[in-house]
């Protein structure tokens, strides 16, 4: 499994993946993003799903872009041509890959801003090659382990948050899930694409950089619950001692 945000909101999108790679009991660590960028042109391809099957198709779609990069000035284009790419490796291997027991399975969050687009743009992907845009009344995408990221981000992000925020809940939502899933961890691959800037920023992040925060988030949370209220508690227990 695997653990990939996108995240969209006023001021450009932010992505998180992880880079944990498990295969049986063998585990190890690959990137999961995809990135392609030229002057006012870029782009991200963060993926769940078989190995196998994302490599192929992102090597399709480099060829894709090799041959046809200038023909793409609105991001949907790009993400309909990757969309061929994925359906095409379904035609190719969907077959094979259900005699050995395995469903074809690759999700993907693609993003960026290409020249005629008005904006940045975010997509999820599915498996079948259609699409889904994330706007602002759901800023927010994950692929892989959605479950326990997703609680801190309906509860804090909205569109008018800080790129700063967002990538402070994304990694939030991000330690959630590592510590929740054996299949998720360090390292984190980060993305940032500002707004009208056509540019992809790209960071990885070890689990010795951001430990500390991690720690610091885990003491705050057990001081929160200590300071909750108790009195609402009262007629249960109270109830227990009459027994």
């Amino acid at each position: 499994m695997t653990f990939c945000l996108g995240v969209k909101v006023a001021k450009g999108i932010v992505a998180i993946a992880d880079t944990r790679i498990t295969s049986g009991s063998e585990v190890s660590s690959n990137k999961k993003i995809f990135v392609h960028q030229s002057p006012h042109h870029s782009l991200f391809i963060m993926t769940a799903g078989l190995r196998s099957v994302r490599d192929k198709a992102i090597t399709y779609f480099k060829e894709v872009l090799e041959e046809q990069d200038t023909k793409f000035d609105k991001l949907y284009k790009a993400v309909n041509a990757f969309g061929e790419m994925v359906k095409r490796v379904a035609v190719e291997d969907k077959a094979s890959l259900r005699e050995a027991g395995l469903s074809f399975n690759l999700s993907a969050v693609i993003g960026g801003q290409l020249e005629k687009d008005e904006e940045h743009k975010l997509y999820m992907l599915y498996p079948e090659g259609n699409w889904i845009e994330v706007t602002e009344g759901s800023p927010f995408i994950i692929i892989g382990q959605p479950n326990y990221g997703k609680p801190i981000l309906y509860r804090n992000l909205k569109y008018n948050t800080s790129l700063q925020e967002v990538l402070k809940l994304g990694f939030l939502a991000f330690d959630s899930t590592r510590v929740s899933a054996n299949d998720v961890d360090f390292p984190i691959d980060v993305i940032l694409c500002e707004k009208d800037s056509f540019k992809i920023a790209e960071q990885r992040y070890e689990k010795t950089d951001l430990e500390q925060i991690s720690y610091q988030w885990n003491a705050l949370l057990n001081a929160s619950v200590q300071k909750l209220p108790t009195d609402w508690m009262e007629p249960i227990f109270t109830k227990s001692l009459e027994i």
